[in-house]
């Protein structure tokens, strides 16, 4: 029986995850929490899954970075529900059809959350050189100019990155620059 901890600031968004694992993935465990806080009042290490928002994910990437193969992050979008493997958290997008969300819940759930799992999609370092400046909100031009490329090189590449990665918005690319280090809390505004 997987144990989720479900670590919402907003008790509505919550509760409402919390009925949702319960009510389409039983038996689980489920325990809500309104931040980090609580779950170190646990030990920290109970839970097989960490359920989040980006912002909390983003304010307590200390606690999370540890636990990435066990992340999931709710993310705001439609049709963004993305359930990477290995090293990488989950990323699901909120704004879907509620038989998408409990598709990429259900898989995750399902998932190896093994942190030896290598991906064989990683980014070359240009590509993550176009990635760091993708999430710092550079458009494609004076991202050309500041790696002295072209600009069909510069779709390319951005191309290539949503390809292996299977994220396309800038919230899931950052979320996922920020989990391999390539970022860091700092370069971004909350």
């Amino acid at each position: 029986m997987p144990r989720v901890a479900v670590i919402l600031p907003d008790l509505l968004q919550g509760a409402g995850m919390t009925a949702v694992l319960e009510r389409y993935f039983s038996p689980v465990e489920v325990e809500n929490f309104a931040g980090v806080g609580g779950v170190l009042c646990t030990g920290g290490n109970y839970y097989d899954w960490y359920f989040t928002d980006s912002a909390t994910f983003a304010a307590n990437v200390d606690f999370f970075l540890p636990r990435r193969n066990q992340c999931v992050v709710l993310i705001p979008g439609k049709g963004d529900i993305v359930a990477t493997g290995g090293d990488t958290p989950r990323l699901i997008g909120t704004g879907d059809t509620l038989e998408n969300l409990l598709e990429g819940i259900g898989r995750t759930l399902a998932s190896d959350r093994s942190p030896d799992e290598v991906s064989s999609d990683e980014l070359s370092a240009r590509e993550v050189q176009v990635l760091q400046l993708v999430v710092s909100g550079a458009i494609n031009k004076e991202i050309a100019d500041r790696l002295n490329i072209s600009l069909n090189t510069v779709l390319t590449h951005r191309k290539n990155i949503t390809a292996k990665l299977g994220i396309k918005t800038i919230s899931g690319l950052t979320l996922y620059a920020l989990m391999h280090g390539y970022i860091s809390t700092e370069d971004i505004a909350l």
